[in-house]
């Protein structure tokens, strides 16, 4: 990784986590937590979307536009989608009991790890 990569997440992670605010600031707080739940939702299709259109681009314009949308951005913004997208891409190659894993894995013990994480703060 080089700079010029760096510097592109580092600009696309900011422009994500300030979108991100905003969207918990206007989207009303309720029984769930629709503001994180929708730009889950939001950041899983725009990262799909976004290698999609990437993986036709020449590899140096490729590598640039994914470092800023898919890494900065999306990663900013949300990282349910890197996740979204690790899983979907598994399950395209036909390796589903990987998918699976990953859900079961990384739901399980990512709720784990924040009870824990609250229970040793308290």
């Amino acid at each position: 990784m080089n700079w010029l990569s760096l510097g592109l997440i580092a600009l696309g992670g900011a422009l994500g986590s300030v979108v991100r605010a905003i969207a918990g600031q206007l989207i009303p707080v309720g029984r769930l937590p629709w503001a994180t739940i929708l730009v889950n939702i939001a950041g899983s299709l725009l990262i799909g979307a976004l290698i999609a259109r990437f993986a036709a681009m020449p590899p140096d314009e490729s590598a640039r536009a994914h470092s800023f949308w898919v890494v900065g951005v999306c990663g900013g913004f949300t990282t349910f989608s890197t996740f979204s997208w690790q899983t979907v891409e598994q399950i395209q190659k036909g390796n589903w009991a990987v998918a699976v894993a990953n859900v079961l894995i990384s739901v399980i013990c990512c709720l784990a790890a924040t009870a824990v994480g609250w229970r040793l703060a308290r």
